[in-house]
């Protein structure tokens, strides 16, 4: 696994607007027709403006997919940030964007204030799920977490990936469901010592 560039943004979205296509969380985000193009597009905003700012997203050679983390202190994009990003989320959520915003103070209602890892999202191309590739995307940081000391912080949505993430040692701290939608589950991870 290796550190994603900017220019691999445009595959990197794909493949993982490929990866949630189907997902309930995404789909209740973007519960449309056009969901791929919309996730695309989404997807190249979030890598462009946030995620590869702060070296912490892998991906593979063949670029299928991506694992993508935010630092300690660094998962809630300042207001700047937030406004610079506006024009993009009103193209990704069109006249949805009230309802996803508020999804997302649900969600972020329950993340966690002490300093951790944020695993934003991990995605693969679904011709290379079940691989081990999810796996090995996550490993660079999950060994930062546990080489520094700092616990990981994430959400899956759907038990799938929820069992995916306690083989790597998260557990389950909450449950959230968003408004009239399908439920969430946040999951941290202790550092592992020795």
């Amino acid at each position: 696994m290796r550190p994603a560039e900017r220019p691999e943004i445009e595959a990197l979205a794909a493949a993982m607007a490929k990866a949630f296509v189907d997902d309930p969380v995404w789909t209740w985000f973007l519960p449309r027709a056009d969901r791929l193009v919309r996730l695309r597009r989404g997807f190249r905003l979030f890598l462009g403006w946030l995620w590869l700012r702060h070296d912490l997203t892998f991906t593979s050679a063949s670029r299928p997919g991506a694992a993508c983390w935010l630092p300690p202190g660094r998962w809630h994009p300042s207001p700047l940030v937030q406004a610079a990003m506006l024009p993009g989320l009103i193209a990704v959520f069109g006249s949805g964007l009230t309802r996803a915003g508020r999804g997302l103070a649900r969600i972020e209602a329950v993340h966690p204030t002490e300093p951790h890892y944020y695993l934003a999202v991990v995605g693969v191309e679904p011709a290379w799920q079940g691989q081990g590739l999810g796996s090995a995307l996550m490993q660079p940081v999950l060994q930062r977490c546990d080489a520094e000391g700092v616990g990981a912080y994430l959400e899956a949505s759907t038990r799938m990936s929820r069992a995916l993430y306690e083989r790597h040692g998260f557990s389950v701290i909450d449950e959230v469901r968003l408004p009239e939608g399908p439920p969430l589950w946040p999951m941290w991870r202790e550092p592992r010592t020795g």
